[in-house]
């Protein structure tokens, strides 16, 4: 199979210069909804509603919350890539895109040219967790087993080709050590096993794991991001405590169609802005492991395109096969 070089990815986000005709109005007086990819009651979800809830009120129009599950939110993203562009449909992306769209060969959408980003909403890291009865107490015992063991070092992940799993082929590819991915449907069944002993660690979201780590079952040994996690304070990151300049996290943010008026597009950055200083939004995406994250719009847009680059070099260093 051809493998995608990083200079292909960068042609492929830059190459679709003619944008496909399409509705464009000033923004109608009717309400907003904003669409996610994921089941009704997640996190996901529960954020959308946050958000929902309080632009309501800064922009004076009802935002519902639409829950389009399917495909890990592919189909919730193609359908508002074809949406009009006239400010009444958005949508929540996670990080997920990213490694879906270095992933993929083909996607229903164009995952940059084909939204109008209007910012981050927030972002986490993921920790790498392992059994408290193992023998390695920081990511340094975790390399030096990998380097020294005869059998292969076991990880886990909710699945191939999420940013759990391209995050741990990151750290092997720092180390320049192997590691085994066993993937699983979902986090649960991997706890589940890492508890057992039957794998060596898991990368993952830090909120499903903080139970375990509580109570001395689980043992953190690092986490993803630049600097240490609200949620494990006392855990060191991965780029202090083994390579600097190692840094993932997921995150997310409001999009709408490409094309959306740029004054609809300022207002509701704006708006965004300004709800995620409040204290009690702040508050309630840090019970969701969310720490709050605002940017501009071209900001969120570059970050797309640097995640995509980054995965997809990745991928082809750990020879994972592209659907």
């Amino acid at each position: 199979m051809t493998k995608l070089t990083r200079r292909a990815v960068i042609a492929g986000l830059t190459s679709f210069t003619v944008i496909p005709e399409r509705s464009v109005a000033a923004p109608p007086a009717g309400p907003i909804t904003i669409v996610h990819g994921f089941a009704p009651g997640g996190p996901t979800d529960t954020l959308a509603r946050i958000v929902a809830e309080r632009l309501s009120n800064k922009l004076e129009r009802q935002v519902i919350v639409d829950p389009r599950a399917g495909a890990s939110g592919t189909i919730a993203a193609a359908q508002v890539a074809r949406a009009a562009a006239d400010g009444s449909t958005l949508i929540i992306l996670p990080g997920a895109p990213a490694t879906t769209a270095a992933l993929n060969k083909k996607l229903p959408y164009r995952p940059v040219d084909d939204f109008s980003m209007i910012s981050l909403i927030g972002e986490h890291p993921f920790a790498v967790v392992t059994n408290a009865e193992h023998s390695n107490h920081s990511i340094a015992d975790l390399l030096d087993t990998a380097r020294s063991r005869k059998t292969p070092v076991l990880y886990g992940t909710a699945g191939t080709g999420s940013t759990m799993h391209l995050s741990g082929e990151l750290l092997a590819r720092s180390a320049n050590v192997h590691f085994q991915h066993v993937p699983y449907r979902g986090s649960a069944p991997a706890v589940t096993d890492l508890l057992a002993g039957r794998i060596d660690f898991m990368v993952d979201p830090p909120a499903l794991m903080l139970e375990f780590i509580a109570v001395d079952k689980l043992r953190a040994l690092a986490v993803t991001s630049a600097s240490r996690s609200f949620t494990l304070p006392d855990v060191p990151t991965i780029s202090e405590a083994a390579f600097p300049g190692y840094v993932v996290t997921s995150w997310f943010g409001l999009a709408g169609p490409a094309g959306l008026p740029a004054s609809f597009v300022d207002r509701v950055n704006q708006a965004l802005v300004e709800i995620l200083a409040e204290p009690t939004v702040v508050e309630r995406l840090q019970n969701l492991g969310e720490t709050p994250l605002s940017c501009s719009p071209g900001e969120f847009r570059a970050r797309i395109a640097a995640d995509i680059e980054k995965w997809t070099g990745v991928i082809d260093f750990a020879s994972i096969e592209r659907i």
